[in-house]
């Protein structure tokens, strides 16, 4: 990477650490508020790779509106909320599709309306998680996130040759990826050295568990960019390619932070 696009890099992970870590010491509706502008753009950025150009900008704008109900339920009402706005984002667009099919049968299929629920659960029902944790905790899986997407750069940087999974991404080496790895488990064993009540290994695994999740977000997005034959989800972040390119880990991360909560609750 050319020395200029490096410094856009880190210019542009500051601004956006910057940021993030305002809205958590405001806290409240400020995370709401974060929250809501990055899943707007994830989503926006998600619908367009498949349905590019200004025809189609209807039909972002409404993933994004089912977005925001998505989050805005699981903040007022939790989960259970969350859970039958999902089934009304379905009928609302299983009505759409009825409604577009019955003005035109022969030009008419499911596909705009299955882009859009597959934005619904892949970004506002993941990202929702974060609702439900404490200023610690989100911390925690940002790090780990971090971690494992910096220690994976560098490490694949300066050693990586054998790829690990060419036909999806064939820039990410297993330097990278055991980079990473280490690097992600050692940031969140320390973590809760300091601030957790969990015994040791519970820590490391939870590390273990954070880092397949980042890893496997992160190969997923590459080969839905493979696969509709786009660089990056979108240019807007100057060196990072779209936010979708930079939350695709956490969108994996979230979960499996929240299902490894259930089995070892580690925080007070």
């Amino acid at each position: 990477m050319p020395a200029s696009a490096h410094q856009q890099r880190i210019l542009t992970a500051g601004l956006a650490v910057g940021l993030v870590a305002l809205a958590l010491w405001q806290g409240g509706i400020f995370v709401l508020a974060v929250l809501a502008c990055v899943c707007a753009l994830g989503q926006w950025e998600f619908t367009a790779m498949f349905r590019p150009g200004p025809e189609h900008k209807n039909l972002r704008m409404t993933g994004v509106a089912l977005g925001a109900a998505m989050l805005l339920a699981a903040k007022l009402g939790g989960p259970q909320a969350a859970l039958w706005v999902l089934v009304a984002t379905f009928w609302f667009l299983a009505l759409r599709f009825l409604f577009r099919y019955s003005a035109d049968q022969q030009n008419t299929d499911f596909f705009d309306e299955l882009i859009l629920m597959g934005g619904v659960f892949y970004l506002p029902l993941m990202l929702q998680f974060c609702l439900g944790l404490s200023t610690p905790e989100i911390i925690l899986v940002l790090l780990s996130t971090a971690v494992s997407d910096t220690a994976a750069y560098y490490s694949g940087t300066f050693f990586g040759k054998a790829r690990i999974w060419p036909q999806v991404s064939p820039k990410k080496s297993w330097a990278g990826s055991i980079g990473g790895f280490t690097g992600c488990v050692a940031a969140v064993t320390v973590y809760g050295a300091f601030l957790g009540e969990a015994p040791l290994p519970a820590w490391i695994l939870l590390g273990a568990a954070l880092n397949i999740g980042a890893q496997m977000g992160d190969f997923f997005e590459s080969a839905l960019k493979r696969r509709l034959q786009v660089k990056d989800s979108s240019t807007l972040l100057p060196g990072h390619g779209g936010v979708l390119d930079r939350i695709d880990s956490l969108l994996l991360a979230l979960p499996c932070y929240a299902l490894f909560k259930q089995a070892v609750p580690f925080f007070p």
